[in-house]
């Protein structure tokens, strides 16, 4: 039992992200590389580390939540919202 505790906290500790903008990096790059999207890539990542997905929501800038919200309208699940053309 104990080794399996440890084995655990390792695959959390295994990436620490020092703020927001080294884990949105991260996630970017899991997009980019397994083709996903932003949300299918965080979720991959807690499921990787065993984390809940409420653990790191401190870990998800603007940024990525601007992308997010993209993704769950491109699926529907979010009705669309207009955009200025700039």
């Amino acid at each position: 039992m104990e080794s399996l505790k440890q084995q655990i906290s390792t695959l959390k500790s295994s990436q620490i992200f020092k703020n927001s903008n080294s884990f949105s990096l991260f996630i970017e790059r899991l997009v980019r590389d397994k083709k996903c999207t932003h949300v299918e890539a965080i979720l991959e990542y807690c499921k990787d580390n065993y984390i809940d997905p409420e653990d790191i929501k401190l870990l998800i800038n603007k940024s990525l939540k601007d992308k997010m919200k993209v993704n769950f309208e491109e699926s529907g699940y979010f009705p669309k919202t207009s955009k200025l053309d700039i």
